[in-house]
Formats: structure tokens, sequence, C-alpha cells
């Protein structure tokens, strides 16, 4: 049993996304061997709380060390917004390695684990063990004709202002450059992240999300509804407007007593739900699309099991919700990109190209169509959904991949002490 040295920026057993994969990474790095784990400082109260909570479980914890580190909080009040935000990601890791070297930990292997961004670089090389980095990736820029004429000008700047900061770093910065080079193994989440990194080898493509298996005593939705879902925060980089789009030219194509047991759920929250509603009303589909805020874990697994579909015509490049979506074996409709579109079957006919915007929104209509009046089509496709998720996203497969990389870096030492 090897010691791993984990730093992962974002971690909370009680949260989502970024702060439930670093969780849940951590979970299974604890299947296979010890590990140190480093995280920010107001990470620990939900940390220090879910540790009591299970401390009469028979669980690996005993293999966990736990450091918390942070800059000062006076030093903190300029770090507002997604760049400042990553800029101070950028310092934390620079100092976090000083702090680390410091230290003199024993370990194995440093594995700089989150905030999955490629272009913002590790510094644990100057531990002087083996690296490795990730998963790492980035979200594509949205291209124009979803973001300038849909959130306007301001959403548009945003976007693009991001992308040429991430270009700066991918083909400027000499610790990126450096990052790459001391690397042992570099974790790809997508095939972007490699196109972008240039990277010839010491890489692996495998998805940075997963979702944990449903019980099985879960609903099943009634066969007389067709009910369509989307979960996600309320921002341009998702596509909840083709989402509503699609869902409206669907919905007008049905008779009226088809349209009785049509419903369109949106479960989420964020700055461009008023936008998100208004569509809703220009469209006059008010009493078929509900939108729901943020739900308990048992309140939004109930929802996901009384489902039909998933629709997720989303432009990231990952998505927690996808495989989440696709452990009640729920067909995802998508754009197919390098997020939802390389986390579905790849085998899947419900993935809709990008194109000129109406044509999208009209593609991603006519799979809601196929899905209600083909019920081969639905069935093969929840069946596929079932398949990708036990194949590729239960957490077991990402510590499964984590103990064969480990074991991989290490090889060169153990063949030079034989």
């Amino acid at each position: 049993m090897k010691t791993i040295l984990v730093t992962a920026y974002a971690v909370n057993p009680y949260k989502g996304s970024e702060d439930a994969m670093g969780w849940n990474m951590i979970l299974q790095v604890l299947r296979h061997h010890q590990a140190i784990v480093v995280t920010r400082k107001n990470n620990q109260p939900a940390i220090e709380q879910y540790l009591k909570a299970h401390a009469s479980i028979p669980s690996p914890f005993q293999r966990l060390t736990l450091f918390y580190f942070d800059w000062p909080k006076w030093s903190l009040h300029w770090k507002k917004g997604p760049i400042l935000s990553m800029l101070y990601f950028y310092g934390w890791q620079l100092t976090l390695a000083i702090w680390l070297k410091r230290k003199n930990l024993q370990v194995d292997i440093v594995h700089n684990l989150n905030f999955h961004n490629d272009w913002t670089p590790s510094f644990l090389w100057l531990l002087g063990k083996p690296l490795v980095w990730g998963h790492v990736g980035h979200h594509p820029k949205i291209p124009s004709a979803y973001i300038l004429p849909i959130y306007g000008w301001a959403a548009y700047l945003k976007d693009r202002m991001l992308w040429a900061l991430k270009n700066m770093f991918w083909y400027l910065d000499p610790f990126l450059y450096l990052c790459k080079r001391k690397a042992a193994m570099i974790i790809c989440m997508n095939n972007e992240a490699v196109k972008h990194l240039r990277l010839k080898e010491k890489f692996i493509i495998h998805p940075s999300v997963a979702a944990e298996k449903p019980a099985n005593n879960i609903a099943l939705p009634k066969q007389d509804t067709f009910k369509v879902i989307a979960v996600g925060r309320f921002v341009a980089l998702k596509g909840f407007d083709l989402g509503i789009k699609a869902f409206a030219v669907f919905y007008k194509s049905l008779s009226a007593l088809e349209r009785s047991k049509v419903q369109f759920c949106l479960i989420g929250s964020g700055p461009e739900q008023a936008r998100l509603q208004k569509f809703v009303a220009l469209e006059g589909i008010e009493h078929a699309v509900t939108f729901i805020d943020w739900l308990p874990r048992a309140e939004l697994q109930a929802i996901y099991s009384a489902a039909n579909v998933f629709l997720f015509p989303s432009h990231e490049g990952a998505g927690m919700v996808v495989p989440e979506a696709m452990s009640y074996g729920l067909p995802v409709i998508c754009l197919n990109n390098c997020g939802p579109g390389e986390l579905t079957p790849p085998t899947s006919t419900l993935k809709v190209a990008y194109g000129v915007y109406s044509t999208t929104v009209k593609a991603l209509a006519g799979k809601l169509q196929d899905l209600m009046f083909n019920p081969i089509l639905m069935e093969t496709e929840k069946q596929l959904a079932y398949q990708r998720f036990a194949q590729l996203f239960e957490w077991e497969v990402r510590g499964d991949m984590l103990k064969e990389i480990y074991a991989r870096v290490l090889t060169p030492k153990i063949k030079e002490n034989a």
C-alpha cells in the first residue's frame, strides 16, 4: 500500500459538482492506498462534520490524513468572479507546493486532483515525486450563434475574454510547460484537453464525472406520460435556451391529447432564470414547463426516476448530471460535442450536430418526437444509458483507474531498484 499526497482545491461531502467529484475521488484513492489530502480551509467544517457523522461506521478513513491550507483571510477580499478566482487558484497552487516542500512529507506519489483546469499548472513537481495531474480539461467557447443573439454582448464578451485567457496560459505560460514536462501522467477528461495541451505521451483520456448507482427501489415513469427533465445552473454555457425552444417546437407538433401527457421540468437556479422564463412565456408553453429550485438529493432522485428523457444541449466540457441521468436509464438528448457528446453512449442516436441555431433546435425537437413515438428506440436508448453508466460512470471505475495509474507511474522506480 502506497501513500498518495492529494491536493484538492474543491472538496465537500455535502455538495455536488466539483466539490462532490473531489470528495468521491478521495474515497476512491482510499480504497487501495493511504492518502494525505490537502484542501482549502473553507472545506474543513463540512469534512469534519461528515467524518464525525460516520465515525461509528467501518471505513477507510483511518488511512486518511488531512491538512488545510489557504492564504490569510485579509488577503482574500479581491477574490471575486470567475477570472479573479482562477488567478487565486493559480497562486494557491504555487504557494501550496512551497508550503508542502517545507513539511517534507513521506509520500510515494503526488496527485493534483482538481480544480480540473488544463490551463493553470500544478507546482507539485517541486516535491520531487511522481506527479499525476488531473483530471484536467476546460469548457470550450460557446459558438457565436448560440450566445450572442440569445444572451447579448455582455455574455459573449465574458465568454471570449475567458477563452483568450485560457489561450494565453496554454501558449505563453512557462510553468504550464514545466508542469506538462514534469508530470508522470496527465488524466484528460476529453479529447479537447489533449488537443489544447498539445500532448503526445504520458496521458490518458478518462471522464472526470461519475455518479452513485441509484437504489433498486426507484419509481418508474408512468406509461401514459412523457416527462422531460433538465438539471443544472441557469447560465449560457448550459444551453437551456436550446432545450426550451426545442421543447416548444416538439410540444406544438402534438395533438391536444398528446400535449396533456407531456411536461418539461427544469431543475436548478442561476442568473439567467428570468430570461429562460421569458422564453417559455414567449413560446406560450407556461402550462407545460415547470421551474424548480435546487432540491435535496432524495427529492431530485424521485424526479429522475419518474422522468422519461433527459434533455441537455449543454456546451460545457463535462457535465456531472449526464452520468447521473444515465444511472436512471434516461436517454440523454445532447449536442455532439466534447462534453455531453463524449459522455453519452457512442452508438446513441440522440446527439445533434452544431449548425444554424434554428436547425439545431428543430433537430433536438425531432429527437424528442422520435423517443415519444418510437417505443423500440426508447427502450434501446434506455439500455444504452444503463450500460454506459455501468461500464464507465460508477465511482468504483474511477478508483480502479487510479490504482492502475499509480502502479504505472511507479513502474520505472521499481525497475531501477531491481
